[in-house]
């Protein structure tokens, strides 16, 4: 199998989102072949589980204040702050039958992907189950599968660098909460690959394709008008929606 690998971009929320679910759509219905992406968010965004409230979990109020987009992701998980120059971000979807039946093997099979791209820079990091990855006991990547008529997607972010406070801003945490301690404790619990090794967030894309590439058969391709269009009415009328994003 041939995947297409579609090379790093930043785009801003609604059309990651978008981008993502026509994949998923339109490899069960062969139009599109098994995609590797990689891009960043532009502005800077909050995604919240499938299943979370947007008001229970963000400040709304703040992200308007600093421009920060809110959308709704079609996988489940909590809310996640992408800062648009601290992280990438990658998606992967193709027929399940390209990956283990079982969700926690798919998951270690995938997130051993980066592992390898940040092995390659010379970050030794480990699978935590189910859908972590660790650089000694501090989390660098979280990650979000879902399945849908015999198509996988997973996506998952890998911190580049970290701002705590602006986190802290745009989620709901309450201002007590937002203390020298409790910043300490995230950041006890958190890193970032610039803590590890001075490299470019170029040099941090650059190792993940190295990840996600080796040993596959694969070539680079750009986004087909077809998709672009779905993409683009799914931005529009889906994740671009108050309906959407605040349904609970």
């Amino acid at each position: 199998m041939t995947w297409r690998v579609v090379g790093l971009e930043a785009r801003d929320a609604y059309f990651n989102m978008a981008m993502d679910e026509t994949l998923l759509t339109r490899i069960k219905e062969k139009k599109s072949p098994p995609t590797i992406r990689f891009y960043r968010w532009s502005p800077s965004a909050v995604s919240i589980g499938r299943f979370q409230s947007m008001e229970g979990e963000v400040n709304v109020e703040e992200c308007r204040k600093l421009g920060v987009d809110y959308v709704r992701r079609i996988t489940g998980g909590g809310a996640v702050y992408h800062d648009s120059k601290g992280e990438i971000t990658y998606s992967i979807i193709a027929p399940e039958s390209e990956f283990p039946k079982s969700i926690r093997e798919s998951y270690k099979v995938i997130c051993q992907c980066v592992i390898d791209g940040l092995a390659n820079l010379g970050i030794e990091a480990q699978f935590a189950p189910i859908n972590d990855i660790l650089i000694g006991s501090r989390k660098v990547s979280g990650n979000a599968q879902t399945r849908r008529g015999g198509v996988l997607l997973q996506h998952g972010t890998i911190l580049y660098s970290l701002d705590v406070r602006r986190m802290f801003s745009v989620l709901k945490v309450s201002k007590e909460k937002i203390s020298d301690k409790m910043i300490k404790s995230v950041e006890e619990r958190v890193t970032s690959v610039s803590e590890h090794k001075k490299v470019s967030i170029n040099d941090l894309y650059g190792s993940l394709l190295y990840g996600f590439t080796k040993g596959k058969e694969y070539e680079f391709g750009n986004w087909s008008q077809e998709e672009l269009e779905k993409a683009g009415y799914l931005r529009i009328h889906l994740y671009g929606t108050r309906k959407w994003n605040f349904s609970r």
